[in-house]
């Protein structure tokens, strides 16, 4: 079966062609195809070669209709695109293979430490890697940044500039962080790409400056050779049970290059786009590893730098629709 799934698809168009460009140039005949609890309404569900309807995450029939679904469509490859359904997923790894899907996924232990922002403070600290330092509410300092400890897409995200701003909600919610605020003025914030291979080593970093993010997800970014590139290599190297695209957020000081650690995202994020334009073929790697068994050689060079991406909406149009 050599069909690959994008689940959770909405909006993913660019990721979803980027899969179809890669896998037709090896299997023509193969196919993309999206999952969503609401295809119809997912632009890109129309544009896969097909999709296909799945429940919501917490319903407890979703795996069983996921992998009737993948049997349906001869599914190979599953990618996931979105937190909410990682845990789901890499608990149901081993039933999934059993019927022939491989889904490309991290293990269940270091999912749990990427979704719970302390957790993943502590494995940044144990690879010698700086992070924002967490005060306790009874003794912090001003200015602040506050975030839930399990939260995305910059939800309940707080910069508190004086005490006024501050409410009851932030002292008695236990999963919201104070933490010491950098200064987007000192810091220039980047999203990395990263690719590990079946063996968990790394093979490729990709730096993107965020240069303007809506709703959580980058609009203006910039691909940039810098310090980045060998630090992550020395210090994330190897990570256990870590595979295919993980997606780690730094701050670095504009004139002192000190990098924090912020969060790593074990898939693949939604600025991905611009790193498979510069020439981080993620999707060409994971067609080669996992349906080729292809070794994946290290491809810290092989994309193109300073290549800047400026995303625009456009429009999906679907005719006869009845909804």
């Amino acid at each position: 079966m050599m069909n690959i799934l994008i689940t959770s698809a909405g909006r993913r168009v660019s990721l979803v062609r980027a899969f179809q460009n890669e896998l037709k140039k090896k299997y023509p005949e193969s196919k993309v195809i999206a999952s969503d609890s609401e295809p119809e309404l997912s632009a890109a569900c129309h544009v896969a070669d097909s999709f296909f309807k799945v429940p919501r995450l917490d319903n407890p029939d979703y795996i069983d209709k996921l992998i009737e679904k993948c049997l349906e469509f001869k599914v190979g490859l599953l990618i996931p695109t979105i937190d909410t359904e990682l845990l789901l997923l890499t608990t149901n790894k081993n039933r999934l293979e059993r019927n022939g899907i491989i889904a490309v996924i991290s293990s269940e232990n270091f999912i749990t430490k990427c979704r719970n922002k302390r957790v993943i403070h502590e494995f940044f600290k144990s690879r010698d890697i700086n992070v924002a330092y967490e005060y306790s509410k009874e003794d912090y300092q001003l200015p602040l940044f506050i975030k839930p400890e399990d939260g995305s897409r910059s939800i309940d995200t707080y910069i508190i500039l004086n005490n006024k701003e501050l409410t009851e909600y932030h002292f008695t919610n236990d999963k919201l962080m104070f933490l010491e605020y950098l200064n987007h003025n000192e810091y220039d914030e980047y999203t990395c790409d990263l690719y590990y291979d079946q063996n968990h080593y790394l093979k490729c970093v990709v730096p993107r400056k965020r240069i303007e993010v809506r709703d959580g997800e980058v609009y203006k970014a910039l691909t940039i050779k810098n310090e980045l590139v060998s630090y992550i290599k020395a210090r994330l190297d190897f990570i256990e049970d870590a595979v295919g695209c993980l997606t780690a957020q730094f701050f670095m000081h504009k004139t002192t290059s000190k990098i924090y650690g912020i969060e790593i995202n074990p898939r693949f994020g939604g600025g991905y786009p611009l790193s498979y334009l510069a020439g981080a073929n993620f999707q060409k790697w994971l067609i080669e590893e996992y349906y080729t068994n292809e070794k994946i050689e290290n491809n810290f060079d092989c994309w193109e730098a300073n290549l800047l991406m400026l995303r625009y909406d456009d429009e999906i149009l679907v005719h006869g629709y009845k909804g």
